[in-house]
């Protein structure tokens, strides 16, 4: 069974950093694409970015700059280091197993994406 679980949300000040983690078990994680969605109150689940088993990355624009995906595959762990956060950065943030091991064109949709967790969130207060 695959359990795919975010930690490290909370409220910070805009300007400020956090650090979410995804633990992801029950599947090939070396070998899957991952992604990170978020969604704020009101509107639609939004990809934020996109890591390949080869470490290729993809951020959506408004996040470039800004947020590094990263994974350590001997810890089936799931990274996004979020720096110079604002306020319009607050949302539920979801981390999301891929199909296939690239992330591909459609990477940001989510049905590019099989396995999900519950969601952490993130508070960004101006």
């Amino acid at each position: 069974q695959v359990q795919v679980v975010e930690s490290g949300g909370g409220l910070v000040q805009a300007g400020g950093s956090l650090r979410l983690s995804c633990t992801a078990s029950g599947l090939s994680f070396a070998l899957s694409s991952m992604g990170w969605f978020r969604q704020a109150p009101g509107k639609e689940r939004e990809g934020v970015s996109c890591i390949s088993w080869k470490d290729y990355t993809y951020y959506t624009d408004s996040v470039k700059g800004r947020f590094t995906i990263s994974r350590d595959n001997a810890k089936n762990t799931l990274y996004l280091q979020m720096n110079s956060l604002k306020p319009e950065d607050t949302a539920i943030y979801y981390c999301a197993a891929g199909r296939f091991d690239y992330c591909p064109g459609s990477w940001s949709q989510s049905f590019e994406y099989n396995y999900w967790g519950q969601g952490t969130q993130v508070t960004v207060s101006s």
